[in-house]
């Protein structure tokens, strides 16, 4: 018995072939490393408060570091009001009489940003005491000059170094000291939607079925990865169920939009749906350094791909209630909706794609219709 061989693939195909594996490789590479590599100590905004020239002088350092976007604020409450809801990454309360400074931050926010707040307070302390020296100094010249005895030997006096402290207005979980947790959520999240989607598009058919599927998965998802990382792990925190909605709508929109592209594209919709989240949103989620290290607005899109929006969601309902939050819901919402249309349209797609033969007239006979069934065929 003689075996048939099949052809062999065409050279230009298997080159093809080669070099499109290679440029995927090099797309893969630069969507996880590109945002490292670009990114930057930069705009990151921050609060000053107080009054007198140690404010300024604390204002003019900061500026110089380039690493500050500096806004102003009445008092230390509101100063501690503006972190609290996420409006500033930290702020720097001068004392009054100039005899030192507060740096408040907030951990949770970024643990990157904490470590350049403290830095900077290190900066600071020596930029103040180096300030206060030079004010001795004139004012021991001065007593000089001028020969006021009285004067010089209260001049001469040892100036206390004015005193650094630091307030963390929101901590990290004791199980989580270094936020890493929350930094790596953005991978099993964009991991675990696509999964879904897959799974859902290649196994259930029927748009109703399809839509049920995915909305159960979010619901299980949500209640069960929150379940690991709050109540086993203790990464997040908060209002247990609020949570468990932002993971699930997470899910869901990931897994809708996939099963949406591959009704509406067919197979080739599925690779769609992982680009879009894996290699675009995932990178940009900006969930391991703040936004403002992205370049251009590129921290801002991510917020608006799901990674981004849930993964900030979580970070905000376990450590800022406060914070508003009504942008990265909606977000999530609206990529729902469109997974959503996205699947309706296939779905019509699929029904008009389908011809039906016309009602065959009564004066048809069944010879001219040719549909001559047979007894076996009627009788089944």
């Amino acid at each position: 018995m003689s075996t048939i061989t099949p052809p062999h693939t065409r050279w230009g195909l298997t080159l093809a072939t080669a070099m499109g594996a290679a440029a995927l490789v090099a797309v893969v590479l630069l969507a996880f490393l590109w945002p490292t590599v670009t990114s930057s100590v930069r705009n990151l905004p921050v609060i000053v408060t107080g009054n007198g020239p140690a404010t300024a002088t604390l204002t003019t350092q900061l500026e110089k570091s380039g690493a500050f976007t500096i806004n102003s604020a009445d008092d230390r409450a509101a100063a501690l009001n503006a972190v609290e809801t996420r409006d500033a990454y930290g702020a720097f309360v001068v004392a009054d009489d100039g005899s030192g400074v507060e740096v408040v931050t907030a951990s949770a926010a970024s643990p990157v940003v904490v470590q350049i707040m403290n830095q900077a307070a290190a900066t600071i302390s020596q930029g103040l005491a180096q300030q206060g020296a030079d004010a001795q100094a004139s004012a021991v010249q001065a007593a000089l000059t001028a020969g006021d005895l009285q004067a010089l030997a209260a001049a001469a006096k040892p100036v206390p170094a004015p005193k650094v402290s630091l307030t963390d207005v929101a901590p990290l979980n004791p199980a989580d000291p270094r936020g890493t947790g929350l930094a790596l959520l953005g991978l099993p999240l964009a991991m675990g939607g696509m999964i879904g989607g897959v799974m859902i598009s290649l196994v259930v058919t029927g748009f109703r079925r399809r839509l049920t599927a995915a909305a159960a998965y979010g619901v299980a998802g949500g209640l069960g990865l929150v379940g690991i990382l709050q109540g086993w792990l203790g990464i997040l925190s908060g209002p247990y169920l609020l949570n468990a909605l932002a993971m699930g709508l997470g899910l869901f929109a990931i897994a809708i939009t996939i099963v949406g592209l591959e009704s509406l594209l067919g197979k080739p919709g599925i690779p769609v749906g992982a680009v879009l989240t894996m290699f675009i949103g995932n990178p940009i989620s900006s969930l391991t350094s703040p936004k403002e290290f992205l370049p251009g607005p590129w921290g801002e899109i991510g917020q608006w791909f799901v990674p981004g929006a849930t993964g900030t969601l979580l970070r905000d309902l376990s450590y800022f209630p406060d914070a508003a939050m009504g942008t990265h819901w909606l977000g999530l919402v609206a990529w729902s909706a469109a997974g959503i249309a996205l699947a309706v349209l296939g779905r019509h797609r699929d029904e008009e794609a389908v011809h039906l033969p016309k009602t065959l007239e009564p004066s048809t006979s069944i010879a001219e219709a040719g549909t001559a069934p047979s007894l076996s065929n009627a009788t089944a």
